[in-house]
């Protein structure tokens, strides 16, 4: 994996775009989030001004072996089904979304089973045919079942990052990134609280949509199979190994990617900022690279928030997964920078503005 190059956001650049943000015809703060979002695009980029010419979102499907435990509301084959429908006729929220923002949507089977071939999905990376092994089991020997290998984890890292790459050779100004397996907030709750330490039931959420029953179980396995793999929770290589999702891994990926190649990177939900503070365990500087979109109802969400000091901008009530929330907050980081670029200063229109250093800002 690429460590150890990234450099921290432009503070040269940055108080520049305050000064601007303070210049524009307005009182200085009155914008609130959209300011501080066009201060740190602009920390990103090295550049004031910037654009949202060219918007991309990477969506990953992978199956989970942990489904068996019974974790999940839907069956594991709506992974497949989901899988074609993104692919061949769009008719997803993530095509709907990407389509009416023109954002370019790139789809990748990580580990979907059965699923061979389908028009408009890259199988070229299917790391595992059968998705990731089930994490609460244990094997022959009575030792715990790792989800899957370490040198799984950092190829789908790799791969992350240089997806990344690839779109910054692209031309690229923002990326998102989305997902799709059956079962998925199960690993992400569990890397989360691993992550965290916190092997609390409290932050194990009802992901899609689980019985009372079903609920009660799932905190069970979570709790059972940390317990058991005990992964170190400042190492993500372990921790994604023991109890993530190949999704997962490649979204990590993603978030380093945006901050070795200098991209903003938006953070959707739950499984989203999962990989959001995995990345940070390895590279801490990669926070400063995302953009939080929504706040996601499960629980484990807004403890990673915390740990990662980032907030939120929308709260819709989503947790439909797909990175939903990426194409949404594109929209609004979009206005952000357009009062950056657009709006004029007091001096630009000649009006006195000798008030406003008596102004408590």
């Amino acid at each position: 994996m690429i460590k150890n190059i990234i450099k921290p956001l432009d503070e040269k650049v940055m108080s520049a775009a305050r000064q601007r943000q303070n210049d524009l015809l307005k009182p200085a703060g009155s914008l609130g989030e959209l300011e501080k979002i066009s201060i740190q695009v602009a920390g990103i980029t090295g550049r004031v001004k910037n654009s949202l010419s060219k918007k991309i979102h990477f969506l990953f499907g992978s199956d989970h072996g942990v489904f068996d435990e019974g974790v999940s509301a839907s069956p594991q084959y709506f992974t497949k089904v989901l899988m074609q429908l993104y692919g061949s006729t769009g008719g997803g929220a993530i095509n709907a979304l990407c389509k009416k923002n023109n954002i370019a949507l790139k789809i990748f089977d990580l580990g979907v089973k059965n699923l061979s071939s389908c028009s408009g999905v890259n199988s070229s990376y299917k790391f595992m045919p059968e998705g990731t092994n089930n994490f609460a089991r244990l094997d022959e020997n009575n030792n715990p079942v790792r989800a899957m290998s370490v040198d799984t984890v950092k190829r789908v890292i790799d791969f992350g990052i240089d997806l990344v790459k690839e779109a910054k050779n692209e031309n690229f100004d923002i990326i998102g990134a989305g997902e799709v397996g059956m079962g998925n907030t199960t690993p992400a709750a569990a890397c989360i609280m691993a992550a965290l330490e916190n092997y609390s039931e409290n932050l194990v959420g009802r992901g899609g949509g689980l019985t009372d029953e079903a609920f009660k179980k799932k905190k069970r396995v979570i709790i059972s199979a940390l317990e058991r793999h005990k992964p170190d929770k400042n190492n993500s290589i372990e921790i994604l190994s023991c109890v993530g999702g190949l999704d997962i891994a490649a979204m990590t990926g993603i978030f380093i990617g945006g901050a070795v190649h200098r991209v903003p990177v938006v953070v959707d939900g739950v499984i989203s900022i999962a990989a959001a503070l995995l990345a940070s365990k390895i590279e801490p500087l990669s926070r400063e690279f995302m953009i939080p979109s929504h706040m996601s109802l499960e629980p484990a969400y807004s403890e990673a928030a915390k740990e990662l000091n980032i907030k939120p901008f929308l709260n819709l009530n989503m947790r439909l997964g797909e990175g939903t929330g990426c194409p949404i907050a594109m929209q609004i980081i979009d206005d952000a920078l357009a009062v950056m670029n657009d709006m004029k200063t007091f001096n630009e229109i000649n009006l006195e503005s000798e008030y406003r250093k008596k102004i408590i800002q």
